[in-house]
């Protein structure tokens, strides 16, 4: 039997559809990029979740495409903050409940405000992680923001 995750679980209370993947890593945490190659999966559509703090204290959510890089000057317009700036990795798991590499927007030991690409409103689904490492589930965007408020913004660096 398959293990569950609690964004499996969560999903599942709030009878919301979704389709999980769970793949071998190693032990070690595939980048986001890996990940999708991996699946099969086109890299825009799978998202990575970056756990931030702002200026004023406030913890956000960022969701975005893993093979690009959160505009920090972006995030933090869309938060309402001066600036913001990742937290560190060791700070990931106390607050929370996720190890880097298995962070989820979905199961977090308190909600904080989340912000999503706006790249996810031109796809029927996204990927992101379970909440574990090696795990990965699939949903569509309207499906999440029934399982998360969220916000949509232009979060990346453009290239």
């Amino acid at each position: 039997m398959e293990e569950k995750t609690n964004v499996m679980r969560t999903l599942k209370r709030l009878k919301l559809p979704y389709r999980h993947y769970a793949f071998d890593t190693g032990g070690a945490a595939p980048s986001g990029t890996e990940v999708a190659a991996l699946l099969g999966k086109d890299p825009a559509q799978v998202f990575k979740t970056l756990v931030t703090v702002g200026k004023s204290g406030k913890y956000y959510v960022f969701m975005i495409p893993v093979a690009e890089e959160l505009d920090l000057k972006k995030a933090a317009r869309c938060a309402g903050e001066k600036s913001i700036e990742m937290i560190k990795t060791k700070d990931l798991l106390p607050l929370t409940g996720y190890v880097h590499g298995g962070c989820s927007p979905i199961g977090m030991k308190k909600q904080f405000p989340t912000f999503v690409h706006q790249s996810a409103a031109g796809y029927p689904v996204l990927m992101f992680s379970a909440g574990k490492i090696g795990y990965q589930v699939e949903l569509p965007l309207a499906s999440l923001q029934k399982a998360v408020r969220l916000t949509l913004c232009d979060l990346i660096v453009e290239k």
